[in-house]
């Protein structure tokens, strides 16, 4: 948790923040099959989010767009309606961001106050007026959802997840027509203390656990958890059809052997949480850490960025194979094909038997993605 002079120092670090923006290379808007992903990376050192671009389907290089540095490492991101992006650092983060990629202005800025920290993800409600956020109470260490007004950043309300650690959170597809819209939780259940970061501490403790909230009320709806309390629910997404949850898992597991072996998958049907093993030897390969979640109509995709490759498998769970891209992390799903992030490089139609590879320039070279980009529409 940040104090009041590490805030400052961070801002007089970042004064004049329209020198940390790279103007664009044009105005920011689709042209043909041109490609805009959201994303965060650090570089040499500094950490930014921002914009990167290439064109569909030529194996052209990805470029910097443009963007913005960031205090610290930022984790997910969210795009408003109206174009904007909003970042979060890293758990526990003390800082949020909203900015209009190319469309001049300084960006608005948020830092906690101590009372809680940021862990990583933000979600935006339909129409774009309030963005939901899962934070962590710095004295208990209980999780919450923060509804936030998107204009003013504040929060309107908050919620508790049932759990600690929570991470990632999604709307529920599957509310009926009529019904009251309800928030899907990960609560990653990995204790850890303020005094310490994200040192991780009484492992044997460890909760992790799905939750469902009523997205008026706060109430709780439903919880689910695995058998294995060693595995901890990280990231989302929802199959094309929206009745299945896909989970990204990592394991926490005192015996290396056991957590190299640990499954990286889970599914949720709406009533049952099942974990989804890929063989052996493959499993041990890679080593119980799902790093970024996706589905496309070929399959589900998790990260496997110490396996250097995207474990696929179909989406009733059958293992697929290995697509091997190293350091890869963040994926991202466009017209229905998988867009993975890597090292040097990034894959377009990452689940296909050839998918076409864009090499990362120049001001890429280097660079290292974070967990997740997201596909800009417009």
């Amino acid at each position: 948790m940040a104090t009041d002079l590490h805030r400052r120092q961070a801002l007089a670090a970042l004064a004049g923040l329209g020198a940390c923006v790279i103007a664009p290379r044009a105005a920011f808007a689709t042209t043909g099959d041109r490609v805009h992903l959201a994303a965060a990376w650090e570089h040499q050192g500094s950490f930014r989010i921002g914009v990167l671009s290439t064109q569909d389907g030529t194996g052209q290089a990805l470029q910097i767009h443009a963007a913005l540095e960031v205090p610290t490492r930022a984790h997910g991101l969210c795009v408003l309606p109206d174009g904007s992006v909003i970042a979060t650092a890293r758990r526990p983060g003390d800082w949020l961001v909203r900015w209009r990629p190319g469309a001049g202005g300084k960006p608005q800025w948020l830092w906690q106050d101590g009372e809680r920290s940021f862990n990583g993800h933000v979600l935006a409600s339909a129409d774009g007026r309030h963005i939901i956020t899962t934070e962590t109470d710095a004295e208990t260490g209980a999780s919450w959802v923060a509804v936030r007004d998107a204009h003013t950043l504040e929060v309107t309300t908050a919620w508790p997840t049932h759990g600690i650690d929570a991470h990632e959170l999604t709307w529920d597809p599957r509310t009926p027509h009529g019904g009251m819209p309800t928030l899907i939780v990960a609560n990653g259940g990995v204790p850890t203390a303020p005094e310490t970061g994200r040192v991780k501490r009484d492992l044997g403790a460890m909760d992790p656990s799905l939750v469902r909230l009523d997205a008026h009320t706060g109430h709780l709806r439903g919880q689910w958890r695995l058998q294995d309390p060693r595995l901890s629910l990280r990231h989302l997404a929802w199959s094309p059809d929206g009745t299945t949850l896909g989970i990204a898992l990592q394991a926490e597991h005192d015996n290396p052997a056991v957590k190299n072996a640990a499954p990286v998958l889970a599914l949720f049907d709406g009533t049952t949480l099942r974990q989804v093993a890929a063989p052996e030897p493959v499993a041990q390969s890679l080593h119980g850490y799902g790093g970024s979640m996706a589905a496309t109509p070929t399959g589900w995709a998790v990260s496997c960025p110490r396996a250097h490759g995207i474990a696929t498998f179909s989406l009733h769970g059958d293992w697929q194979g290995l697509v091997p891209l190293p350091e890869v992390c963040p994926l991202a799903v466009r017209s229905g094909a998988l867009w993975a992030g890597g090292l040097a490089s990034s894959l377009q139609n990452a689940q296909a038997a050839a998918p076409l590879v864009h090499p990362h320039g120049a001001e890429l070279q280097g660079a290292r993605l974070d967990n997740h980009w997201v596909v800009l529409q417009g």
